[in-house]
Protein backbone atom coordinates (compact mmCIF):
# COMPACT_ATOMS: atom_id res chain seq x y z
CA UNK A 1 0.00 0.00 0.00
CA UNK A 2 1.60 3.47 -0.89
CA UNK A 3 0.21 6.68 -2.01
CA UNK A 4 0.79 10.56 -1.87
CA UNK A 5 1.31 11.06 2.12
CA UNK A 6 0.57 7.79 2.89
CA UNK A 7 2.58 7.62 6.23
CA UNK A 8 1.82 11.11 7.44
CA UNK A 9 -1.85 10.76 7.17
CA UNK A 10 -1.30 7.29 9.26
CA UNK A 11 0.21 9.16 11.74
CA UNK A 12 -2.58 11.51 11.89
CA UNK A 13 -4.99 9.19 12.30
CA UNK A 14 -3.31 6.93 14.96
CA UNK A 15 -2.80 10.03 16.86
CA UNK A 16 -6.44 11.22 16.78
CA UNK A 17 -6.89 7.22 17.30
CA UNK A 18 -4.37 7.45 20.29
CA UNK A 19 -2.14 4.47 18.96
CA UNK A 20 1.55 4.36 19.54
CA UNK A 21 3.66 2.85 16.67
CA UNK A 22 5.41 3.66 13.54
CA UNK A 23 4.50 3.39 9.40
CA UNK A 24 7.64 3.22 7.39
CA UNK A 25 8.23 2.49 3.51
CA UNK A 26 9.63 -0.96 2.76
CA UNK A 27 12.48 -1.78 -0.22
CA UNK A 28 9.58 -3.49 -2.04
CA UNK A 29 7.50 -0.04 -2.02
CA UNK A 30 4.87 -1.37 0.61
CA UNK A 31 4.48 0.64 4.11
CA UNK A 32 4.72 -1.51 6.83
CA UNK A 33 2.48 -0.15 10.21
CA UNK A 34 3.75 -1.13 13.27
CA UNK A 35 0.41 -0.16 16.14
CA UNK A 36 -0.16 -0.62 19.65
CA UNK A 37 -3.26 0.44 21.24
CA UNK A 38 -7.01 -0.66 22.23
CA UNK A 39 -8.59 -3.23 20.36
CA UNK A 40 -11.08 -1.03 19.52
CA UNK A 41 -8.72 1.82 18.08
CA UNK A 42 -6.76 -1.03 16.61
CA UNK A 43 -9.64 -2.07 14.24
CA UNK A 44 -10.31 1.18 13.34
CA UNK A 45 -6.59 2.00 11.87
CA UNK A 46 -6.74 -1.18 10.14
CA UNK A 47 -9.93 -0.37 8.37
CA UNK A 48 -8.73 3.29 8.27
CA UNK A 49 -5.87 1.30 6.11
CA UNK A 50 -8.15 -0.35 4.17
CA UNK A 51 -8.47 2.66 2.08
CA UNK A 52 -5.93 5.25 3.25
CA UNK A 53 -6.30 9.16 2.53
CA UNK A 54 -6.87 10.23 -0.52
CA UNK A 55 -5.16 10.13 -3.74
CA UNK A 56 -3.55 6.70 -1.95
CA UNK A 57 -4.19 2.95 -4.03
CA UNK A 58 -4.06 0.44 -1.28
CA UNK A 59 -4.34 -2.71 -3.00
CA UNK A 60 -3.95 -4.89 0.32
CA UNK A 61 -3.92 -5.27 4.05
CA UNK A 62 -2.28 -7.84 5.70
CA UNK A 63 -2.73 -8.17 9.95
CA UNK A 64 0.12 -9.97 11.63
CA UNK A 65 -0.17 -10.22 15.47
CA UNK A 66 3.18 -9.60 16.86
CA UNK A 67 5.00 -9.15 20.43
CA UNK A 68 4.57 -5.54 21.49
CA UNK A 69 6.85 -3.37 22.09
CA UNK A 70 6.93 -0.59 24.76
CA UNK A 71 6.67 2.79 22.38
CA UNK A 72 5.51 5.87 22.76
CA UNK A 73 4.14 8.67 20.12
CA UNK A 74 3.82 7.72 16.75
CA UNK A 75 6.74 7.98 14.30
CA UNK A 76 7.03 7.82 10.22
CA UNK A 77 10.45 6.47 8.84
Amino acid sequence: MQGVWFRDSTRRKARELDVSGYAINLDSGDVEVYAVGSPQALEALESWLADGPPLARVTHVARRDVPVESCEGFIIG
